[in-house]
């Protein structure tokens, strides 16, 4: 058996899974899962991951995972993508869990109302610019002196970051005055299977 991956190739986070399975020259089988459809609310797809959400991964042996950021530290063990130092190890998890609590609830969510359901006067959208304005800036500090986040080498939690930072623009956010943040997003293309996402 091979890898199966059931996503949507417009979310940042499925997009992730397809970024390091391609950096780590994984072969695999892309399922595209139409979530504005309701098809991760089949039957068959709530048996793989009962929480009804994209991206899972069915692994060779037919167990099936989820929860990107765990996914991507399945495939990420053993390579360069995970420091070998205990505290850029841990420093690395803290940019991912950055990543999901603090970036992707503002940057993500605020792309997904403009874009997927294409409701630019909703309400929620200027509280939602504030904060993801508000962690771009903690990302731009924190570039400003390294070139990656755990440190000088590219790592699971760049390849997170990468994923809905580089389409924010879709989200109302303009990055230009991020400067640091768009070399890093320059640094991280340049990587062998980091790829654009695709438009929606």
């Amino acid at each position: 058996m091979t890898i199966t991956v059931y996503g949507t190739a417009a979310s940042g986070n499925c997009h992730k899974v397809k970024i390091v399975l391609d950096v780590t020259g994984r072969a695999y089988v892309w399922r595209e899962t139409d979530i504005m459809k309701a098809e991760t609310r089949t039957r068959e797809f709530l048996r793989l991951n009962p929480n009804g959400k994209v991206p899972v991964v069915v692994l060779e042996d037919g167990a099936a995972l989820a929860e990107s950021n765990a996914i991507l530290w399945y495939f990420g063990e053993g390579t360069p993508l995970i420091p070998s130092d205990r505290l850029r190890r841990a420093r690395m998890l803290q940019w991912m869990f950055f990543e999901q609590y603090t970036h992707e609830p503002a940057i993500a969510v605020a792309r997904f109302i403009r874009v997927f359901q294409q409701r630019v006067d909703d309400p929620r959208l200027p509280e939602l610019l504030t904060r993801g304005h508000r962690a771009l800036t903690v990302m731009e500090q924190h570039l400003a002196q390294h070139a990656f986040f755990p440190g000088e080498h590219m790592s699971l939690a760049d390849l997170a970051l990468f994923a809905y930072t580089h389409r924010a623009d879709e989200g109302g956010f303009d990055l230009a005055p991020f400067p640091a943040v768009r070399a890093w997003l320059d640094r991280c293309r340049a990587l062998a299977g980091v790829t654009e996402m695709p438009a929606p």
